[in-house]
């Protein structure tokens, strides 16, 4: 039993060996209408059994399947059988009649993919395009909508963004170029806020860039090698990315920088805490916060992947002279390079979407980004909420005075329960 005497949670392993999915399943003790939609919670690499969402969706009475899919060091082609593990559960589960995918920062990376591949084959990651392609995983049992929530812009490229490229030697995360530290005070990073030149923007994101690609480069070179018996396994090698981790501050730029991502492109719909929407440019409400290096710490700012998983979860394809951000956007990006980029996944999806972006959070204007990708969607809706931060709880920082902006997490759920009781419930 929760927290909530009202709900009721059911632990189980779903599945067979490989994808075996630890799963946590809420639902309401006394079932009505809105547990006939069934809704699988996860992130791309974390534990999600008991996150926010799934006691926020089951409180409001709908039955939340939330999951723990495989670790960062399995490739996604993996994680994709295990979420159709999980939608087949729900599928199959006494009462739920309708299924919706619910994937948070890079759950939405996943959960993007998947209903691309559930909706179109594998194929449509097959084209000679891409970085890699998607195996023959066999076909994937659909979802009736999508819910993306504070997603990022996919996980190749926040991979990007967070890549150190001050490393000179791949074998070391001691060795760095100081002229390219983004912590550097002689680059004009402060703890009491950062005054980065233009042209050292230019050449730290230029590297950055370049490096990326030369890790692509590197890892398709080694599969080569495997693939004709020449490599140093039969079936993968390892891979250690020295600065390499998303960890929050690491190597990302415009975290340093409030005025990067900064508002929307174009007038969106803003959620107040009250419940009211207005529709405007909508201002992202983070602050400045110290980032530090940890490209010299194995534990915490190195990446232990493989040639293969990296390639299939961390990569995509950047233009070293166009790559850069400012206020509203991002450019340079191939977004269709890869299927670890959910503003390039979503372009294939069809079913009712749901985009959320939390205010608080530098995540947040990945929302827009992907709202304007999902072409072949009829019924996709965008809204923003106020003061929110990545986990959905009013962000401190965005507040003058403690309470001002109310609960955004109750402003949050209550939204997405209306979006989800007017379509299936």
């Amino acid at each position: 039993m929760s927290e909530y005497c009202e709900i009721r949670r059911t632990y189980s392993k779903l599945g067979d060996f490989p994808a075996i999915v630890p799963c946590m399943l809420y639902e309401p003790l006394h079932p009505g209408e809105k547990s006939k939609v069934g809704i699988v919670l996860c992130h791309s690499d974390q534990d999600y059994i008991e996150f926010l969402p799934a006691m926020e969706l089951a409180k409001r009475g709908y039955r939340v399947a939330a999951t723990h899919v495989s670790e960062a060091s399995n490739p996604l082609d993996m994680k994709l059988k295990e979420v159709a593990v999980v939608v087949d559960y729900l599928k199959n589960y006494p009462g739920v009649e309708k299924v919706l995918l619910l994937g948070h920062s890079g759950g939405a990376t996943l959960m993007s993919a998947y209903q691309s591949v559930a909706e179109n084959g594998a194929a449509v990651f097959q084209n000679p395009g891409r970085i890699v392609k998607l195996d023959d995983i066999g076909s994937l049992p659909a979802a009736d909508g999508v819910m993306l929530l504070d997603s990022n812009f996919g996980n190749g490229v926040m991979s990007l963004v967070s890549l150190d490229p001050a490393i000179v030697d791949e074998r070391s995360g001691v060795k760095r170029d100081p002229e390219l530290d983004l912590f550097n005070p002689a680059n004009g990073y402060s703890t009491e806020g950062c005054s980065f030149s233009s042209e050292f923007v230019r050449k730290f994101l230029k590297a950055q860039a370049g490096r990326m690609n030369r890790l692509i480069d590197y890892c398709q070179e080694r599969i080569s090698l495997i693939d004709q018996g020449k490599g140093n396994f039969v079936d993968d090698e390892p891979l250690i990315i020295p600065g390499g981790t998303q960890f929050g501050p690491n190597n990302k730029l415009f975290v340093q920088v409030p005025e990067y991502f900064s508002h929307t492109l174009e007038p969106q719909k803003l959620l107040h805490q009250d419940g009211s929407v207005s529709t405007e440019i909508v201002p992202c409400l983070r602050k400045f916060k110290e980032g530090a290096n940890s490209a010299s710490v194995y534990h915490f700012g190195c990446l232990s992947t493989t040639v293969r998983t990296f390639l299939k979860s961390s990569a995509v394809r950047v233009d070293p002279e166009q790559y850069g951000y400012d206020e509203s956007q991002i450019y340079g990006i191939d977004w269709d390079s890869s299927y670890c980029v959910t503003v390039g996944n979503i372009r294939e999806v069809t079913v009712p979407l749901l985009l959320m972006g939390m205010t608080g959070s530098y995540e947040y204007i990945a929302s827009e980004h992907i709202y304007r990708r999902a072409e072949k969607v009829t019924d996709k809706t965008l809204v923003f909420v106020e003061g929110a931060s990545h986990n959905f709880t009013t962000a401190p920082e965005a507040e003058t005075y403690p309470g001002q902006l109310g609960d955004s997490a109750k402003a949050c759920f209550d939204y997405v329960d209306g979006w989800i009781a007017s379509r299936f419930a």
